[in-house]
């Protein structure tokens, strides 16, 4: 990945543009075209098919530098690059060249559907089916809580084709958003966070053919999984972004800042509020480390690491930009500065790729089971 490039972007379209964004509650797709050119959307693509083949420990630096100057737009960027990935790997190399080099473009926009209204967390009992009928499946169902939703032009439906089988029976789709038969709804009003496009669909008699499957039963599920695993470290790091901007916002505001004939930065208790949170920070940092490691490894315990780490980083950063917004005063309220923004996106990151709740699930089962 070209540092300067991805820093150019940053500075050039995220940083000036992204309190407008929030304001407006949608980004423009010329925004993904530009990170197209960055190379923002081809970064676990092999380098045979234009991308940067990045280990998930690059990605984590990647993502956190974007999470810097906005967590949803970051976000956005974690299923489009895992939708290109899968394409690349996964596909007949007819579906890798109708939809890969506009994928890598960023005039395609991706997206995962995998969460249901009545199904969030267990995801093996999604009730979205896909019935075989000749030589065309018929996709019927509704997902919810989709990144992208408001703007995806190509999705991967997981939907359920032996009824009953559960996560055995679970395949991957590859649907057009604008194929006959497939609704966007609205996007969510949210507290914040609104780059990540997030919404749902809702799926009507769908045609597809053969060549969308794109994975099959016994496969689609065991792949969703290790995806969501991949995206809770990237959660992770986008947590540590938003943490260390708030940390330098308030740094900057303590040196800067005079009350009562003294700087702030030389009142004790401010001091270390702060220091709590740089530690915090680091420990997210490095948890995070751990769980990019073991996937980049293949441990056979990543998944307890990912958990950690996720859990971790999401109170941490959480607890810290609300320490942070306390330095500023009501004057962290306000739009011109960024701390409500990163904290809406501190809560998002609770839910997102499993909730704060699953991964206690996890590393309890870990621990007692």
């Amino acid at each position: 990945m070209d540092e300067a490039r991805l820093a150019q972007f940053i500075e050039s379209e995220i940083e000036p543009n992204v309190a407008q964004w929030e304001r407006d509650r949608h980004v423009p797709m010329e925004i993904f075209r530009k990170a197209g050119q960055a190379g923002l959307c081809g970064l676990m693509l092999p380098i045979e098919d234009g991308g940067y083949n990045l280990s998930l420990q690059e990605l984590v630096s990647v993502f956190e530098k974007l999470a810097y100057s906005d967590m949803g737009f970051a976000f956005a960027l974690v299923p489009h690059n895992n939708l290109a990935n899968a394409i690349a790997r996964q596909a007949t190399p007819a579906v890798k060249s109708r939809y890969l080099p506009q994928l890598l473009s960023g005039d395609v926009i991706g997206a995962f559907l995998l969460t249901e209204p009545e199904v969030g967390s267990d995801a093996s009992r999604i009730t979205t089916t896909a019935e075989l009928n000749g030589d065309r499946w018929f996709l019927n169902g509704e997902k919810s809580w989709v990144t992208n939703s408001n703007r995806a032009d190509l999705l991967r439906v997981y939907a359920q084709t032996e009824p009953g089988s559960g996560a055995k029976g679970i395949a991957a789709f590859l649907v057009d958003a604008d194929q006959v038969g497939v609704t966007r709804t609205p996007p969510y009003d949210m507290l914040g966070a609104h780059a990540t496009g997030a919404g749902g669909f809702v799926f009507t008699q769908v045609e597809l053919q053969q060549e969308q499957l794109l994975s099959p039963a016994g496969v689609a599920y065991p792949a969703a999984m290790n995806a969501i695993g991949l995206a809770r470290v990237l959660v992770a790091a986008l947590c540590a972004g938003i943490l260390q901007r708030a940390l330098d916002d308030s740094v900057t505001r303590l040196i800067q800042r005079h009350a009562f004939g003294q700087r702030l930065a030389d009142k004790q208790g401010l001091r270390w509020m702060l220091a709590d949170v740089a530690t915090d920070l680091n420990a997210a940092r490095g948890l995070t480390e751990i769980a990019a490691r073991s996937i980049d490894g293949d441990e056979s315990d990543s998944i307890i690491h990912t958990a950690h780490a996720k859990k971790f980083a999401a109170r941490a950063a959480t607890r810290g930009i609300e320490q942070c917004m306390q330095i500023f005063g009501a004057d962290g309220l306000l739009q011109r500065h960024p701390l409500a923004r990163h904290l809406a996106g501190a809560k998002m990151a609770h839910y997102l790729d499993g909730s704060t709740e699953v991964q206690n699930l996890l590393i309890s089962k870990a621990l007692l089971d």
